[in-house]
């Protein structure tokens, strides 16, 4: 059958690796051991020769695939392989290498013995069909090849020239591209299209483009940072590109968002509008994503770094009042025991309590005391209030720019968070 050649995606090395047939102990171990009935179909030839070169076909035909004749190099742990199966000597093999007319006749003899069929037009129509519905979800070259030949494999169909299997990926692959094409830009809008363009256009003022500023990185993890991230966020959702991505395999949102970071804005402006508008608006989607997990990512360690603070705040209070706190607790403690006798012996606690401390010194030291006290539950948090202000700088924008949602057992929580935003 004769294709005409198209896009070559394949290196001359990396066609000659494909076509080579494994030589590792357990790759040979797994396909090209020989079943009751291969000995059986082998030893009805004559010579030894005959025989080494009937199985050798038989070999290839299994893995890589291809018929003897395609094969330009076979590894001799492969001949030596086979031919410790048979009991023959490796060194005969060269003598079936020159006998052509045999090596057909074998040929067709493995087709009619093992149901191998060449490669037919109808098989370049079914195998597009089928790499159409891969390439819908992996676009990658290498995927696409491996699964072109194992599929052929399965088949029991000859491969053909490894030129004829880039062509029928190329075309799957550009078909399954100009289809997810489409499905994003029937539904972008004239108006979305002319935002969009004007992404990509550079600024009569410093010569940039929007999508540069959108790339940007937005420094470190402190409220300047967040609202620059939640004011590129704000643009992307003011382009409104509500487009519909569910009928495409989210492996290619993936890969096409991954073009979309990498291109410049002059490599957009060369492209066809349906690939420009496409591979901007999975991008523009993708990085929308990024970037409000970019604002959660800031926010919690804006927290983090506040609690962190907190706590050592707190350990630097107790050293600094420890001998004081224990001072009080050691004379409180007297007290204490003074208030118990004087209810055991019915006397007067006031007078006790003077015994142990004066009245004035003991109004003093509950003064004291108040100010050394820390919450019952001996956290921090009444310790953050000083940083109100430097929250305040971006957790507005933050409660105004995203939307949470909750289950039912967190409703409270929602509203907490409502009542916090008015």
């Amino acid at each position: 059958m004769k294709i005409l050649r198209g896009k070559e995606l394949l290196t001359t090395d990396q066609r000659q690796e494909l076509m080579t047939p494994p030589n590792g102990e357990w790759e040979l171990a797994s396909y090209y051991t020989f079943s009751e009935h291969d000995s059986e179909i082998i030893n009805h030839h004559r010579r030894d020769y005959n025989r080494l070169g009937f199985a050798v076909q038989l070999a290839l035909l299994r893995y890589p695939g291809w018929s003897l004749s395609d094969i330009k190099e076979i590894p001799e742990s492969l001949i030596d392989f086979i031919a410790k199966q048979l009991d023959i000597d490796p060194e005969v093999f060269p003598l079936y290498a020159r006998r052509e007319n045999t090596l057909w006749d074998h040929l067709k003899e493995i087709r009619e013995e093992y149901g191998y069929t060449t490669f037919a037009i109808s098989d370049y129509r079914r195998l597009l069909k089928y790499l159409f519905k891969i390439a819908l979800e992996n676009g990658n070259t290498t995927h696409l090849i491996r699964e072109a030949l194992d599929n052929l494999r399965r088949s029991k169909i000859i491969l053909p020239a490894i030129t004829t299997i880039e062509r029928v990926i190329w075309e799957a692959r550009n078909r399954a591209e100009e289809h997810i094409y489409n499905l994003i830009y029937s539904g972008l809008t004239i108006n979305q299209k002319m935002k969009l363009d004007k992404l990509i256009e550079p600024t009569t003022d410093t010569g940039k483009t929007k999508l540069g500023w959108l790339k940007e990185t937005t420094g470190q993890f402190s409220p300047e940072a967040f609202l620059k991230v939640i004011e590129r966020l704000d643009y992307i959702r003011s382009l409104q590109l509500n487009i519909d991505t569910k009928k495409i395999h989210p492996n290619r949102l993936r890969q096409l968002s991954r073009l979309g970071a990498r291109y410049e804005p002059y490599s957009f402006r060369r492209f066809h509008e349906t690939k420009r508008y496409t591979i901007l608006v999975v991008y523009l989607l993708d990085l929308s994503q990024d970037l409000t997990d970019r604002a959660f990512e800031i926010h919690d360690k804006q927290i983090l770094t506040l609690q962190s603070k907190g706590r050592k705040q707190q350990e630097e209070l107790q050293k600094q009042n420890g001998k004081a706190v224990n001072e009080k607790v050691v004379r409180y403690a007297d007290l204490g025991d003074a208030l118990i006798k004087a209810r055991d012996e019915g006397l007067d606690p006031f007078v006790l309590l003077e015994t142990v401390m004066p009245w004035e010194k003991f109004v003093e030291s509950v003064e004291e005391a108040k100010k050394l006290s820390r919450p019952l539950n001996y956290d921090y948090l009444d310790l953050l209030e000083s940083r109100f202000n430097y929250l305040r700088k971006y957790t507005p924008t933050l409660l105004k720019a995203l939307e949470f949602r909750s289950t039912k057992s967190a409703e409270p929580l929602i509203k907490a968070l409502d009542t916090i935003k008015k």
